[in-house]
Formats: structure tokens, sequence, C-alpha cells
């Protein structure tokens, strides 16, 4: 390899989608988060007849490394919904949504035509977005035309016409590791809070994909939330070099507004990394060194000393954690600064072999079958064949073997420059 392929620079792209939490400081930390609760909405009824399941009869649910998977199936009922909406146009060619535009209010005019006359741009859609209360936790939302943002989805949960139906009448879909592990009423109602409390029926568990988005309304539901119109923009663009594209896009944005990348892409030598893989795209060694000994020996000692503890969805410590909030709240407590979610934690340092597992290093898994190349699950390799994880609910954080099924997604070494840049850089 060290030869032709050394010499020159390849684009290579990620699949998986991420969106750093810091970029939803555009929208002013939850557009309508902080504002006043008035009187609850009364919701429709739903009708709970499943439209699909897993072979075997078996429901869909929650499932760990080395578990079967359930297949493709988007969990979703049909619902009764609030209006009576047209049906959803069928599904288009799938876009790779590569960046996302978000604003504290709404977009000039004129930004969307621009940018979807930049060279290399393919699509591009107006959305809605903000972080609000979804039952009884801050999630960030976005309100979308059904028929048209489907086709920016991860493709399982794009195809699902019946979820994105229930979105237009009134319906709100969550993410599916956010469905299952809150044990929320499929085609049941559950409190959302904008400008007032509603309660909306769930519309069905599918992952659109990019990371920290579990909630997708819309956009009428979003007017009626208080959410602010027309504040966001994804942005698919496969064949352009992304970091060239995104300083065009920030030359035409107002002051607040931020832009993103939704996939990993740089100047890589080599072969480009597969879709979905853990490790950052064009990591070397200049960006480290790892973690040191002193590092590496209080991240282990704090994760080890929450051993027994609950998991608990969106717990980040001390006393309760899910897997990528253990991940989190160890390395704090060694200094390191760290992203929120798995996948973002597994882009802070260079894929490594499994020759090359050492204490301290991150292994990752793909764990949720409507976003099947989603990083969702993140353990700690301890030594000796063994990992500590935070599995999911009824279960406590735990120590076990190494496991290398069921959806393993690739090792990495922590770089703590790379994670701090990561945990506190929207555009990467």
């Amino acid at each position: 390899m060290a030869g032709t392929a050394s010499r020159r620079e390849w684009l290579v792209r990620d699949g998986t989608r991420r969106l750093r939490v810091a970029l939803w400081a555009a929208v002013g930390a939850g557009a309508v988060a902080g504002l006043s609760s008035g009187a609850v909405i009364p919701a429709a009824a739903a009708v709970t007849t499943p439209t699909g399941s897993t072979p075997g009869g078996t429901t869909p649910g929650v499932y760990l490394p080395g578990k079967s998977s359930p297949g493709p199936t988007v969990p979703v009922v049909k619902i009764a919904g609030s209006v009576t909406a047209p049906p959803v146009r069928p599904l288009g060619k799938l876009q790779p949504a590569d960046l996302l535009v978000v604003a504290p209010s709404t977009l000039p005019a004129d930004v969307l035509g621009r940018i979807r006359a930049m060279t290399g741009v393919s699509s591009a859609e107006l959305l809605d977005a903000a972080r609000i209360k979804v039952n009884g936790g801050y999630v960030a939302t976005l309100g979308v035309d059904p028929s048209t943002f489907r086709e920016y989805a991860e493709k399982p949960t794009a195809t699902s016409t019946q979820l994105w139906q229930n979105v237009a009448e009134g319906g709100i879909a969550v993410s599916y590791l956010m469905g299952r592990q809150e044990k929320l009423p499929l085609g049941g109602s559950i409190e959302v809070d904008g400008v007032r409390a509603e309660k909306l029926p769930v519309a069905g568990f599918g992952t659109v994909g990019i990371s920290g988005v579990d909630a997708v309304v819309s956009d009428s539901v979003a007017r009626s939330l208080g959410i602010p119109a027309a504040n966001a923009i994804v942005i698919s663009a496969p064949r352009a070099r992304l970091s060239s594209l995104i300083s065009k896009i920030s030359k035409i944005l107002p002051k607040k507004a931020s832009v993103a990348p939704l996939v990993s892409q740089a100047a890589e030598r080599g072969l480009p990394v597969t879709a979905g893989s853990a490790g950052a795209v064009g990591i070397t060694a200049s960006d480290g060194p790892g973690l040191t000994a002193a590092q590496t020996s209080a991240f282990l000692s704090a994760a080890l000393s929450r051993v027994g503890l609950p998991y608990v969805w969106g717990g980040d410590g001390p006393s309760v954690f899910d897997c990528s909030g253990l991940v989190q709240w160890s390395l704090r407590q060694a200094g390191i600064v760290m992203p929120r979610v798995a996948v973002d934690q597994a882009m802070t340092g260079p894929r490594i072999s499994l020759a090359d597992l050492e204490p301290g290093d991150l292994l990752f898994y793909h764990t949720d079958p409507t976003a099947p190349e989603y990083i969702s699950h993140v353990a700690i390799y301890l030594g000796d064949g063994k990992m500590e994880q935070a599995p999911e609910p009824g279960e406590d954080v735990q120590v076990v073997p190494v496991i290398l099924t069921g959806g393993f997604a690739g090792a990495i070494e922590i770089y703590p420059r790379v994670a701090a840049a990561v945990a506190a850089d929207p555009a990467g």
C-alpha cells in the first residue's frame, strides 16, 4: 500500500450520519424548550394493529450486541390522526443526508435556492428544528414534509409508508431506541411540550439516522408546537467536497446560523473506510497521542466503580447511565472531554484492529434495525477479553466477555484532542 496509493488522495465517506450536540446551540438551547406550557390538547384515539413483525412472530425490541437481529422491521401502527391528510407520495430516490443547516429563526427566503444552485448539491429541503420536551425529556425534533423528507432517512425508515402517513396525520415518529427503551405506547399518546403541552399519537419507531435527532413531526404540528418555521435545511451532496461546500454555504447564512456535516469526509491516503464503521477519517499520529497511562487508569477505575448501577435512557451519571453516558462520565473523571452520543464517540480516534486492542479502547456496534449503519451502542474494553457496558433498560452496568457479533462496527483508540474537537466543534 505504500506505493501509488500512499501518494493519491481519496475522497472517502463514512455513511454514518451524525449531528453534534453543539450544532443545536444555533436554536438557542431549544427554541421553544423554555416556554411555559398551557392547556393540554386531547389526542385522537389510535388503532393498535401492528403492520409488521419479525420472523417467528416476535415483536421487535431493543437488542444488544450478540443477540440475534430482529430484522429491518419498523414498528408502526395505523393511527386515527388528528387531521385527515392526503396519502404521502411514494418513496422516490433515497438522498444521502450530507449537511444540515440550523438557525435560531426562519432562514432568509433566498437561502434554499442559492444552496440548491451550488455545484455538487443534488437536493436540499427546508425543515423546522428545535429541542423540545418529549415524554419528559428534551429531544432534538424536526418538523418536516413527510412526503419529501422520507427520502433523507435511513432506508428501512424511509420505506415505511405507514409511518410517514401517520406523521402527516398528526403523529410523532420517535427513534427506535427511544421508543423501545422508554417503553413509549406505539399508537398511544405521549406529552410533547412546546408553546403549550400537546398529546400526540406515537406514529412509529423509526430512526432517521441523524445522531441527536430522536423525534419527527409534520411541519404543521411543528407550527402548533411553536418550533421556528423553516429554520433548517438538510442537504444532499454526495459528490461534493464537503469542506469546500460548507465554506460556501457559511458565507450566505445569517450570523447565528450553523452548518455541519452529517457524514465524515476527508482527504485520506489509502483505502476508503467502510460506511458505518467506527474510526475518524483522516486521523494520523500527529492528531494523538492517545490516553496516558494515568488517564487510562482513572478512566477505567471510574467506569468500574459504576458496575451494578442501573441503565436509564439518556442517563449520564453519576448513578444512572446509558451506554454512551457511561463512557462520557467515566472519561470526565479522567479529565477527558467526550461527545455525548455513541456515533460521535466513534469519531474520537483512529480505527484499530482487534489485535491491537488495549484497555481503555472503545468498541462500537450497530443495534438499530431501522438504521442498520447507524452506530448506536458503545462498550469499554477492559483487557483480558472483557468489556464493560450499560446494556438496556432493566439491566445494570456490567462486565461481560467481548462481543464481536451482533453488528460489531469496529474499535477505536481515544485521542483526547480529537475527542475534544468532536465534542465542541459543530463544523468538524
